[in-house]
């Protein structure tokens, strides 16, 4: 679950106030797995994605829109 506004489809700024980039959508990777969400000039800005076991999976899930917390 999220709380309200804590990601862009829960009502997040969709510009980083701090550095004025318009984040993209990607998949990203930590070790507790593949995610998706974007990056700013200042560095991670959402994770829009619950984490998946491979680059794969996450891929497919950005592709057909079918991702969420």
């Amino acid at each position: 679950m999220t709380i309200p506004g804590e990601t862009i489809a829960t009502g997040a700024a969709r510009t980083c106030s701090e550095c004025g980039v318009t984040p993209e959508l990607n998949v990203y990777f930590t070790p507790a797995g593949y995610y998706i969400g974007t990056y700013c000039d200042c560095g991670p800005y959402s994770r829009e994605s619950e984490y998946y076991k491979s680059r794969k999976e996450a891929l497919d899930a950005l592709e057909e829109n079918s991702f969420g917390r």
